[in-house]
């Protein structure tokens, strides 16, 4: 290994979007979330935490957004961006809250995923659709308390790669995300 392939930056991206997800932050802002990054290869974290009111202070410095952990994971907070896809694209696995645009906005990055359904939102929808798109291989499914796992476990080479292209898998999850709209009210029923 030369030396630029040891100092590459290796980044786990973790997004909640605008929503507020504070059990997904605190499970990610943890040192054994931390050491299983390192154990797993990687060497950075940056994590947009969105609008929850947890403020992370076991990886950073209690009031600083940035810091090294005591095993050298680089960590970095902040709340919100303009886009982040940017992030996605530089990341080596993302994590995120399975609301839909933020779920398809990874895939369409080809960048390996773990959704974290929020079981507060209404309907548990996010739940519906991480389950779905997981038994389609795009990605894998978890909770705030098997991130961990969820991480540790991830094989690469099982997701299947999703396409934009009116393929089968993106009618049935745009079928999905149809229906959950119309039954919270966001599109008119047919």
């Amino acid at each position: 290994m030369d030396h630029s392939e040891r100092t590459a930056s290796r980044i786990i991206f973790v997004t909640v979007g605008t929503t507020k997800f504070d059990a997904l932050i605190k499970a990610i802002d943890d040192i054994e979330f931390a050491d299983a990054a390192i154990g797993c290869g990687y060497n950075r974290l940056i994590v947009q935490r969105g609008a929850g009111s947890y403020i992370p202070h076991n990886l950073v410095k209690e009031g600083e957004d940035s810091g090294v952990t005591t095993k050298g994971l680089e960590v970095q907070f902040f709340q919100y961006a303009p886009s982040l896809r940017v992030n996605m694209l530089e990341a080596m696995l993302v994590i995120s809250h399975a609301g839909a645009g933020s779920i398809f906005e990874a895939l369409s990055c080809s960048r390996p995923l773990i959704v974290v359904p929020n079981p507060l939102l209404m309907d548990n929808h996010q739940a519906e659709l991480g389950k779905h798109l997981a038994e389609l291989k795009h990605l894998v499914c978890s909770t705030p308390e098997r991130i961990v796992e969820a991480m540790q476990t991830l094989d690469t080479s099982k997701l299947v790669p999703y396409v934009r292209s009116g393929t089968t898998s993106e009618k049935a999850a745009a079928g999905i995300v149809s229906e959950i709209s119309k039954a919270v009210g966001f599109a008119p029923r047919e």
